[in-house]
């Protein structure tokens, strides 16, 4: 059974060796090597982990026999969304209904929030898009956003509550 704690800033640490873990696996012939290095020392270093949590972001860590196998990240867009920033889960965990798991508590805490959408972005080329057409997600733009000198091609999707 998955277990979602609340990340706290000394938990960030957690993250980061996630990130790593997860990252180039995800990403593998769909960014370049030099993208993929930039795009975890930009936001999953320790410290710009611990900033994401103070200004803006919920992380949330998932943990399977107390083992941390992903995370998810949080955040109000405005009235009526939420978004899920981040959601990574380690490869050998994957197919397993944790990302399912994942997604319904961001649901949850939509609802919670008086929310009644769920969206995120996800990578035009990431297999991640099936998963989330899978559990309801819906395209709604594409999107080429310009990101220190890189392009992040991205669905962005939603599903209503």
């Amino acid at each position: 059974m998955l277990q979602i704690e609340k990340a706290t800033t000394e938990d960030a640490s957690i993250i980061h060796k996630l990130a790593h873990q997860i990252y180039y696996p995800t990403y593998l012939g769909i960014l370049s090597q030099e993208q993929m290095d930039f795009m975890l020392e930009k936001s999953y270093t320790v410290s710009a982990l611990q900033e994401s949590m103070r200004t803006h972001q919920d992380f949330y860590i998932a943990y399977d026999q107390q083992a941390p196998i992903g995370f998810i990240a949080l955040k109000s867009k405005n009235a009526t969304i939420l978004r899920i920033e981040k959601l990574y889960l380690l490869p050998q965990t994957q197919g397993k209904g944790f990302g399912s798991q994942l997604i319904d508590f961001a649901k949850n805490k939509a609802t919670i929030r008086n929310k009644s959408i769920v969206e995120l972005n996800v990578n035009r080329g990431n297999n991640a898009y099936y998963f989330y057409l899978k559990v309801g997600f819906k395209v709604v733009q594409e999107v080429d956003i310009p990101y220190f000198g890189y392009i992040l091609d991205d669905y962005v999707m939603q599903v209503q509550l």
